[in-house]
């Protein structure tokens, strides 16, 4: 071989044996591949309708194993109430903020005074959809950008003789005869993960279940209990995605969130007790029983399993826990009350906040780890919440006591929600349409049901 030759083949040679080093440096370079949120809001959901979270008398096996499978969060807070819980999620702000202060005052919502979610997750690259309930919210989850959604009008939606239609990107759809809503809204939520499988997806997905009026499901027998079989049913329906999601390969890589939107509605909070104790309070009340809520993260490549976390969490703070898992910026000029979940969702401890905010139609509170202050300056000891919120009289001498109450009014005071959006449109109706709801159809589950 020629001399030119023999340096023209050790030249592509030397060239063939650096293209794999070359190849497998340029993919190891490449960023990984943001994570697939999905957001489960189960409806009237409190700690006593799931098994572990210490349920008496419901089972909630594939529930149980997402929990297993991630962190339990044992002291997450709503709003009482599912309009003012599911802006704060939307929002990342507080009632007074936005002007949702109760499930009458949405209409003070518009694209051009609050920005949501998906606005912030699209620019970051996430294809988002919505499924569900939407009732509180105005407009359509197209306008405030969703990419896609399957939505229905009011709550607790299952058949047709209570909800014959829904609306699906901008179509409203005959709901058949026969058919199961719930079920409908997982086949949607199935076909819009996998057609997205290959991008990162932001899914709003809010559950029918366990809203009344609380009807038969598909797997209810004659004689069976029908809140029982919703819980069940609602059960198995996460249980379902979650097989879906391990099809297509897509589970490592999914951070779920399960959680309820207020606690449990009367008159099923008497029953739904844990280790044999009724909590303080249920759905609409200022009470421990009204906002503490089940809370589960899971998503296996990263979140520690089996764990427990005693982080205080209110609704604000998913906003910009998803913003920073996104890699997205959060709005400019706009106060987030919420504090990233990030360092515990990844096995550290983090930052937790020091105290939760709680409000609804213009009454509120605050609390930390052992106390709770209300607006009317009423102090209560939480060593035995959720079960007692004992009041402390106002000339106590306990000096923790006296300690924890200076440090919760500074909060109040900093936050100041007297000065917010209290006096907004449809609030002060809102007693007089409950009144009326009540008298038409009986009970105070007609008072809390839209």
């Amino acid at each position: 071989m020629e001399r030119r030759e023999f340096l023209k083949a050790a030249a592509l040679g030397a060239a063939a044996c650096l293209l794999p080093r070359q190849m497998f440096g340029a993919a190891a370079a490449q960023p990984a591949r943001k994570p697939n949120i999905i957001f489960i809001l189960s409806d009237d959901v409190g700690l006593g309708d799931i098994g572990c979270f210490g349920s008496d008398h419901y089972k909630t096996p594939k529930i149980d194993a997402l929990a297993k499978s991630g962190i339990r969060f044992t002291q997450c807070y709503a709003e009482p109430l599912c309009g003012p819980s599911r802006c704060e999620i939307m929002t990342g702000r507080y009632p007074f903020r936005t002007g949702m202060i109760s499930n009458q005052s949405g209409g003070v919502l518009q694209p051009a005074n609050e920005i949501m979610m998906p606005k912030v997750m699209k620019p970051a690259g996430y294809v988002t959809a919505q499924v569900g309930k939407w009732s509180q919210l105005p407009l359509q989850p197209s306008d405030w950008g969703f990419d896609e959604y399957l939505r229905f009008k009011g709550s607790g939606q299952y058949w047709s003789s209570s909800s014959p239609t829904y609306t699906q990107n901008g179509e409203t759809k005959t709901l058949p005869e026969g058919t199961y809503l719930p079920d409908v809204m997982h086949d949607f939520l199935v076909d819009f993960i996998t057609r997205h499988r290959d991008d990162p997806f932001y899914v709003y997905y809010c559950m029918s279940h366990i809203h009344g009026q609380i009807l038969r499901t598909p797997d209810s027998t004659a004689n069976s209990d029908h809140y029982a079989d919703n819980i069940a049913y609602m059960d198995k329906l996460v249980g379902k995605l979650i097989a879906e999601l391990d099809k297509l390969k897509l589970r490592d890589n999914t951070l779920i969130v399960f959680v309820g939107d207020n606690g449990t509605a009367p008159p099923r909070a008497d029953g739904s007790t844990v280790h044999g104790r009724r909590l303080s309070g249920q759905k609409g009340s200022l009470l421990e029983g009204g906002s503490r809520v089940p809370m589960i993260v899971s998503w296996p490549s990263t979140t520690p399993a089996g764990k427990d976390a005693s982080d205080l969490v209110d609704f604000s703070d998913f906003f910009p826990t998803f913003a920073e898992l996104a890699g997205a910026k959060l709005p400019e000029g706009v106060t987030i009350d919420g504090h990233s979940l990030v360092p515990r969702i990844k096995g550290k401890n983090g930052e937790p906040r020091e105290w939760v905010y709680v409000e609804l139609g213009g009454r509120w509170y605050v609390r930390n780890a052992g106390y709770k202050l209300t607006k009317a300056g009423e102090l209560f000891d939480l060593k035995d919440a959720p079960f007692v919120e004992a009041p402390i009289v106002a000339d106590t001498t306990d000096a923790k006591a006296i300690a924890a109450k200076k440090r919760l009014q500074e909060v109040l005071d900093q936050l100041n929600p007297a000065a917010g959006k209290q006096g907004t449109p449809g609030a002060a109706v809102a007693p007089r349409k409950a009144r009326r709801a009540r008298k038409k159809k009986g009970g105070l589950g007609s008072l809390l049901g839209s």
